[in-house]
């Protein structure tokens, strides 16, 4: 009995592994699945942030273009009509020069109210400065065009709008080579392809415009201008004339109190059929005359100038007030008027 029980083979278990080894096994598992889920949530995130911001730099680009295709139509419609006017009459050419001010204006506030994303700022700060120049430079040329346009003071008024013309320049100069490749350095380095923003030149053919002869040439082909006058009638009045609030009588004198320097107030009225330019008003006072211009007067509207009498006159004078005729005027005995003014 005993040697058959000891001949008998023993039975073995497999061995089995401990339970704390497959709990940490488990949980290493559990652990790398969450991290797994980390790491694609953190690269959705990430990729989501960058699609957004890819984005906003797109949408920015694509919105500054639009404004330069539409400031490169405003230039183009200014300097094709200041080339040739054709048959504009000045106050049709006013009007058209004051309207591409006004768009000018417009785009100067949209830049101003672009959406920037931070990589863009920097590009920002000089597009903004790039249409604070020019939208300057059209405010200064559409101030001066009537003046101009006229008789009196033109040639300083043609100065000043080739001077403008310079500020225009200094922007597209701006433009090309610190917006324009900011911009464009910026979506390259965000790896954006196709957006872009043009070229932009506001003042055409380089450099001839910054010389006061070539916009005086310009300015003289206006219909009207230079003297000459528009079909229609055309005259002048004088309403009335004080000096310092007190109303002059030409039947008589008038005493004035003059603690101060004396200031002749004259309105003067367009009569005529068109609007009048550079219509200039004068004060003759002990044979000193004295003159102040009205840049623009429209048809059947008063203007009133102001001249200061210096040196201020004392005692009993004779003021002498015209507002000189303009081209086309046939009757102005109504222009001027003789005044006896007492200075207490």
């Amino acid at each position: 009995m005993e040697d058959s029980l000891a001949s008998r083979p023993t039975r073995r278990r497999p061995p089995r592994r401990p339970e704390r080894q497959q709990i940490l096994l488990r949980r290493a598992l559990a652990l790398g699945a969450g991290l797994l889920v980390l790491i694609l949530l953190v690269l959705g995130v990430r990729g989501c942030l960058n699609a957004r911001k890819n984005r906003a730099l797109s949408d920015y680009a694509r919105n500054v273009s639009q404004i330069v295709d539409e400031t490169d139509q405003t230039s183009k419609s200014f300097f094709e009509k200041l080339d040739d006017p054709g048959s504009l009459s000045v106050t049709e050419f006013v009007a058209e020069v004051n309207a591409d001010r006004s768009a000018m204006d417009n785009y100067a506030s949209r830049v101003d109210g672009l959406d920037t994303p931070g990589d863009m700022s920097s590009a920002q700060r000089s597009l903004e400065l790039v249409y604070e120049l020019r939208g300057a430079a059209m405010t200064e040329i559409a101030d001066q065009i009537s003046t101009a346009l006229g008789d009196v003071g033109s040639e300083k008024a043609t100065a000043a709008i080739a001077q403008q013309m310079s500020k225009l320049l200094a922007a597209d100069v701006l433009y090309a080579s610190v917006s324009r490749p900011e911009i464009d350095g910026v979506l390259a380095d965000n790896g954006i392809e196709g957006d872009d923003v043009p070229k932009s030149v506001f003042l055409p053919d380089g450099t001839s415009w910054l010389d006061e002869g070539e916009v005086s040439a310009a300015l003289g082909s206006v219909s009207g201008s230079s003297g000459t006058a528009t079909p229609g009638v055309h005259g002048l009045g004088l309403l009335g004339t004080s000096v310092n609030g007190t109303e002059l009588n030409s039947e008589g004198s008038t005493a004035v109190v003059a603690e101060e320097t004396p200031e002749v107030e004259v309105e003067v009225q367009n009569q005529g059929e068109s609007t009048e330019n550079g219509v200039t008003v004068a004060v003759t006072v002990n044979g000193e005359t004295l003159q102040q211009d009205i840049s623009s007067i429209e048809a059947g509207a008063t203007e009133t100038v102001t001249i200061p009498l210096t040196p201020a006159p004392s005692g009993e004078v004779t003021l002498e007030v015209e507002a000189e005729p303009v081209p086309g005027e046939e009757v102005s005995e109504n222009n001027e008027a003789s005044y006896s003014v007492v200075f207490e």
